[in-house]
């Protein structure tokens, strides 16, 4: 017994050390990544290819990002355009949700309307906005339905491959222990389409994230500050290194978000046993 757990205690440890060395070594290669990044940006300012005034150092638009970052302003257009990201989102995966698990159980809608999610899917979110604004007018409506026209295939899609994906067996034996309709799809369908639904997600916040960005600098809503906003005086007043701090925010945010996905891809992952925990 005490070898025993002497033995689990040491693959304990060495599991907790390769997880940490896998943890350091990908934040190494980001940090050269970046390193590399602003290393290029010095040497084009450097060669005098344009003037400091339309490519300012990466030293100038830091200095500037720094002090955006002390400014309530920036805070409250983060806030805002969050916001509008978390409910565009949200309306994005409860319809997605429910297009994707209709249509992945029946063929003849499946067949009808297939072809167009995916042409929707494949849409530029740009193009909705003439019609957006016609019909919602110049307000935060007109931006988050392009945010759902955008992002809401995607979750679909997600939901339709997974649920491609399981196994014809789980499903009958499922219809034999008398699950039907809406059980079938909470006890079985949805939980076992999980990885590829998750992977759906994370591309509909991709298309969600781009269209609220070029949403918010073609919607102008009177008295509301924004990125969009922010970007937009930025052109006006020729200020690129305001703009370049802004633009790096976005990023930011952007990168933040996708790697929470990124987590909770792998934990659902290995929880499928999909993925091998060790090689992580």
């Amino acid at each position: 017994m005490v070898g025993s757990g002497v033995a689990e205690l040491a693959g304990s440890a060495r599991h907790t050390a390769g997880r940490l060395q896998s943890v350091l070594a990908s934040l190494w290669a980001k940090a050269l990544a970046l390193l590399v990044v602003l290393g290029a940006w010095q040497l084009v300012c450097l060669s005098g290819w344009k003037s400091s005034v339309v490519l300012p150092s990466p030293a100038a638009v830091g200095a500037t990002l720094w002090q955006q970052l002390h400014d309530a302003v920036l805070w409250q257009a983060a806030s805002t355009t969050m916001a509008r990201a978390v409910i565009g989102f949200g309306l994005s995966l409860l319809i997605g949700t429910v297009i994707g698990s209709v249509l992945s159980r029946n063929k003849l809608l499946r067949n009808t309307f297939g072809p167009l999610i995916t042409g929707l899917q494949t849409m530029p979110a740009i193009a909705w906005f003439p019609f957006a604004i016609i019909f919602f007018g110049l307000n935060t409506s007109a931006i988050l339905f392009v945010i759902v026209i955008g992002a809401a295939p995607s979750v679909a899609l997600g939901v339709i491959s997974g649920a491609d994906h399981i196994p014809p067996l789980q499903l009958r034996a499922a219809k034999t222990m008398g699950l039907k309709r809406f059980a079938l799809y909470r006890h079985v369908i949805l939980p076992a389409s999980l990885p590829t639904f998750v992977s759906g997600l994370r591309q509909g916040w991709a298309f969600a994230w781009r269209s609220l960005m070029a949403g918010e600098l073609v919607v102008m809503v009177a008295g509301t500050a924004s990125i969009g906003v922010l970007l937009e005086n930025a052109q006006n007043m020729s200020d690129m290194p305001l703009a370049i701090a802004v633009m790096i925010v976005v990023l930011v945010i952007g990168i933040i978000v996708d790697s929470v996905f990124g987590v909770a891809d792998r934990q659902i992952r290995r929880y499928w046993g999909l993925v091998d925990g060790d090689r992580e």
